[in-house]
């Protein structure tokens, strides 16, 4: 019978290798979000600081700084005194880096829309090439960042319009709604009933209706301003 040999394991190194192996097995099967403070820190580590364990170095700094932040923020002069090397604070300076372009790429994708000087700077945009007599919707998250701008859905009526927009606005995870027609043809009155209706159409949703506005010449028009809806 032939001899067999349990296979080894290389993830289960005494050293600091071994140690690594198993962080990064770890980040792989359970993702990075499992980890703590101290173990992205050291984590980090791994690529200022070859063939040393880091776990201590994290754990001190978060512990002489205060918190996994403020080791990302704290002046290079400070990391040094805390003993880390350049290349290691090299390291470190990426998260912060990453962070401050990931929150400007969000704002050019998805702007905030939380008062009428915003809204108005983005329609002004929105509006170049608009469709006149197009009833469009901006759909918006609970800080008010723009998720969507779509063309309201095409129906045979107003119930039927608003079930396929309660329908969009659920499977994008809105909480609010701005509408905006462009240069409509209907009379005021007539807008006001549709916007009232979209809004009563949102509230058993807990979507809420911040406004429908009315463009044309000049600046657009707000119902809600007018009370009219």
């Amino acid at each position: 019978m032939a001899n067999t040999y349990p296979r080894i394991d290389l993830t289960r190194g005494t050293g600091p290798q071994g140690h690594r192996a198993r962080m990064r097995a770890r980040v792989l099967a359970n993702g990075a979000h499992t980890l703590a403070d101290y173990e992205i820190l050291e984590m980090l580590l791994f690529a200022g600081v070859p063939r040393k364990d880091t776990k201590p170095l994290a754990k001190g700094l978060i512990a002489h700084f205060g918190s996994l932040v403020d080791v990302f923020r704290a002046p290079t002069h400070a990391l040094r005194a805390a003993g880390l090397k350049d290349d290691a604070i090299r390291v470190l300076r990426l998260p912060g880096v990453a962070a401050e372009r990931l929150a400007s790429s969000e704002q050019r994708e998805r702007p905030t829309l939380s008062n009428w000087e915003q809204l108005m700077a983005y329609l002004e945009q929105a509006l170049e090439g608009g469709i006149p007599g197009q009833f469009r919707l901006l759909y918006l998250d609970n800080r008010n960042r723009l998720l969507a701008d779509e063309a309201a859905p095409e129906a045979n009526s107003l119930t039927e319009r608003n079930r396929a927009i309660a329908i969009r606005a659920l499977a994008l995870h809105a909480t609010a709604l701005i509408g905006f027609h462009i240069t409509p043809t209907q009379r005021p009155a007539d807008l006001s009933q549709s916007a009232r209706q979209l809004d009563f159409a949102m509230r058993p949703l807990s979507i809420t209706l911040h406004d429908v506005l009315v463009t044309g010449e000049g600046r657009p028009s707000s119902l809600r301003q007018e009370g009219l809806l």
